[in-house]
């Protein structure tokens, strides 16, 4: 078997469970950062809490009036902020299911969302073509910062808070200041090549994973703006898709696909080390669970589901 990044051989992933609750697409599933639950999102206006123990949903958030895009956990577990088509982000009580504070202004729908790491701040991307900052306390935007031409796909902020990477249909990849919103770099100048589907930050800080809208992740280093790696070998031309690192076993990277599948890599090799199958529809959303060897993946209308996927020890 392919060797991965943790220095022996690479175990496979297999199919543990497919969960059903949502009644339309499922956009969006991230874990807990302690890893106790998982959350999902969906077109159905609707969010759950699920525990990874039981696989088993815990509560669902209603308040939502249009589809749901995005979730980001609150270090501490205790919010959810969701990103909506009804043009609101929502920050939500994990305990008890409510809704706390509603963010408004965007003028169009809210696509993306993460919290930074002192979960006093979220951000937000849309189809407004701004990154919005918010101050988690008033529900106000501190920042509005128009540095896109078309929508905006993603936002991601690196582990110190001081940075925000944002992704956009025109092609472009930028790096802003949390405090200032000023520009610091543009990884990825919009001069005519293929959308910007996604963008997060590796856990140290140092790199950004990159989805564009030609079957592509890239690796940049943001110390001197060049990619390092590309990874290829999945479908990636309509949707955005949200691919991630995994670390809890090697380092990976870690795609859904529009050909139904799940699509693992080394992470250094850039070798493409499994392809997971069993979804009925584009795999729009992955995520790694924080401490062990687990994957839940999203997929849309015609599959609806989550599927829980990990490594046997």
């Amino acid at each position: 078997m392919s060797s991965g990044g943790g220095g022996g051989a690479f175990r496979p992933y297999r199919h543990l469970r497919t969960l059903t609750h949502h009644t339309r697409a499922v956009s969006c599933v991230k874990f807990s950062p302690d890893g106790n639950h998982f959350a999902t999102a969906s077109l159905d206006k609707t969010l759950a809490i699920w525990s990874t123990e039981t696989l088993t949903p815990r509560i669902r958030l209603v308040g939502h009036t249009e589809g749901i895009s995005d979730l980001a956990w609150s270090s501490r577990c205790d919010y959810i902020c969701s990103a909506s088509d009804d043009r609101t982000a929502r920050i939500w009580d994990t305990q008890t299911g409510e809704c706390v504070k509603i963010l408004r202004g965007h003028s169009d729908y809210v696509f993306c969302v993460i919290f930074n790491p002192r979960s006093d701040r979220v951000v937000t991307g849309s189809f407004d073509e701004t990154v919005r900052v918010w101050d988690v306390v008033t529900g106000k935007a501190i920042h509005v910062i128009q540095g896109h031409s078309m929508p905006v796909t993603a936002v991601n902020v690196d582990r110190d808070g001081g940075k925000i990477v944002s992704g956009s249909h025109d092609g472009s990849c930028k790096v802003w200041s949390v405090q200032t919103g000023e520009c610091e770099k543009v990884l990825i100048d919009a001069r005519g090549g293929p959308a910007v589907s996604f963008a997060k930050f590796s856990r140290n800080g140092r790199f950004i994973l990159v989805g564009t809208l030609d079957d592509t992740l890239k690796l940049w280093s943001l110390q001197n703006g060049k990619f390092l790696k590309i990874y290829q070998g999945h479908v990636n031309r309509v949707y955005c898709i949200t691919a991630t690192f995994s670390v809890t076993n090697g380092k990976y990277i870690v795609s859904g696909s529009e050909d139904h599948s799940i699509c693992l890599w080394d992470l250094q090799g850039k070798n493409m080390l499994q392809k997971m199958v069993g979804h009925t529809d584009t795999v729009i959303c992955v995520a790694c669970h924080p401490n062990t060897n687990m994957i839940a993946s999203a997929s849309l209308d015609n599959d609806r589901t989550v599927r829980i996927w990990v490594q046997d020890p």
